[in-house]
C-alpha cells in the first residue's frame, strides 16, 4: 500500500505549517543578530550609556593638504573635566557652592554624584553629562550639563535642571540626528 496521503487539504496544510515555521525561524534569527534598537525616541537622556573612544579633530584642514591632529577623549575625561569644572565654580563663589538659575532663581547647590552611566558623545566634539546636586533648599536637583571639548579645554555650553526630587521637567527625543528637549507628558 501506498504510504503518502493523497489528500490536497492536508498537504496544503503541512505546506503552510512549514513556510510558517521557516518564517519564524528567520525572523528569530534576524532579530538575534540585528543590534539593539531603542524601541522609542524620547528618553531620559540624550546619546548612548557609554560613550566610545571618540577621535576628535584638533586643528583645522586645508584644502590642499590636512594638518588635523586628532585627540582621544575617554568617558573619564568627561566626567574628570566636568568635576573640575563645577569644583572651580565653586571655590569662586562666595558661598563655595555651585550655583544654577532656575525659574529666575539662584539655586547653591553641592555636588553629589556625577553619573558616570550617563555621560554620552554625541558626535563631533560634544558631550552630555547629567548629575545629581543638592539644593539649599533640601531638594535633589538632577542637572544636565551639554559641553564642547576643545583642545585640552571642556567647555560648558548648557546647563539646565532635569528634575526635581526624582520628577523630570522634560525628556530628551532625538529627531533627525539631534537630541531636542520636549515636554514631559
Amino acid at each position: 500500500m501506498n504510504d503518502r496521503v493523497s489528500c490536497p487539504e492536508l498537504q496544503q496544510a503541512l505546506t503552510f505549517i512549514v513556510m510558517i515555521t521557516r518564517l519564524v525561524v528567520i525572523i528569530s534569527l534576524s532579530l538575534f543578530f540585528t543590534p539593539r534598537l531603542p524601541l522609542f525616541a524620547a528618553g531620559e537622556h540624550p546619546g548612548p550609556q557609554q560613550p566610545p573612544l571618540q577621535q576628535l579633530p584638533q586643528g583645522t584642514t586645508t584644502s590642499s593638504q590636512s594638518s588635523v591632529q586628532t585627540m582621544e577623549v575617554s568617558a573619564a575625561d568627561v566626567s574628570t573635566g566636568l568635576k573640575k569644572y563645577i569644583d572651580s565654580y565653586g571655590r569662586k563663589s562666595a558661598d563655595k557652592k555651585f550655583h544654577v538659575r532656575y525659574r529666575g532663581k539662584d539655586l547653591p547647590m553641592d555636588l553629589i554624584k556625577v553619573h558616570d552611566d550617563r555621560l554620552s558623545s554625541l558626535g563631533g566634539d560634544k558631550y552630555f553629562a547629567c548629575v545629581d546636586m543638592k539644593g539649599g533648599d533640601g531638594k535633589i536637583y538632577d542637572i544636565d550639563f551639554l559641553m564642547a571639548l576643545r583642545p585640552g579645554k571642556l567647555n560648558v555650553t548648557e546647563i539646565s535642571v532635569h528634575k526635581i526630587n526624582g520628577k523630570p521637567l522634560y525628556n530628551w527625543k532625538e529627531e533627525n540626528g539631534v537630541w531636542k528637549k520636549v515636554r514631559v507628558s
